[in-house]
């Protein structure tokens, strides 16, 4: 797979991507349903939990509709790790020559994390044009994408981190974003009280952003 191929449409499939940390993994195949059902087919599993790569080959098995990720991928063995477990695509929190390379050898699309336009030149040189802005609040928020837009027209994001579904949609009506990543979504609260009626109504209100 060539670079330009790395991520094909991965930022046009839902305008917001489901971040989801699994603590218990009798939450998992539950909370993917429920984001299906809310009109959200794809999710993002950290991992940030011992039972995460459990989670995504749980989801990957049992339901298989939807797009199944794998995000806060540090090292290439976890990129590895995730791919082997059943992962259909990665994301990883910032993007070293050899965290890409890792990525890249595993043959799934991924978006690769960026936080300063130095980063993101260091992405476009590497080759991929769409890539994860985090953290987004604390990076300069969508006035910061705004600002380089113009300047390096060529890059996508999705910008991830601090993001509310009060606020996604002044990142969204930006052109250089394809969706946000939110974690809004699938509140820990409801996960351990298996409210998943919650998950499926928050979905369906953050797929209403598109």
């Amino acid at each position: 797979m060539s670079p330009s191929d790395a991520t094909p449409g991965l930022l046009d499939r839902v305008p917001v991507v489901p971040v989801v940390v699994v603590d218990d993994l009798a939450q998992a195949v539950p909370v993917a349903r429920a984001l299906v059902a809310g009109g959200l087919p794809v999710i993002e599993l950290t991992l940030r939990t011992p039972v995460a790569l459990d989670a995504i080959r749980a989801i990957a098995d049992e339901v298989p509709e939807i797009l199944v990720g794998a995000g806060t991928v540090l090292t290439p063995g976890q990129a590895k790790e995730a791919r082997d477990a059943g992962a259909q695509f990665l994301v990883s929190p910032g993007a070293t020559p050899a965290l890409l390379a890792g990525m890249a050898e595993t043959g799934l699309p991924f978006l690769p994390g960026t936080a300063t336009v130095s980063e993101v030149l260091a992405v476009l040189e590497a080759g991929w044009t769409e890539m994860k802005f985090f953290p987004a609040e604390a990076s300069g928020g969508a006035a910061f994408l705004a600002s380089v837009a113009s300047p390096v027209p060529a890059a996508r994001f999705c910008p991830t981190g601090g993001i509310t579904a009060t606020s996604a949609a002044a990142y969204l009506a930006l052109p250089n974003v394809g969706c946000v990543g939110g974690s809004w979504l699938t509140p820990k609260d409801a996960l351990v009280a298996g409210d998943w009626a919650r998950v499926e109504q928050l979905a369906a209100a953050a797929a209403a952003l598109g």
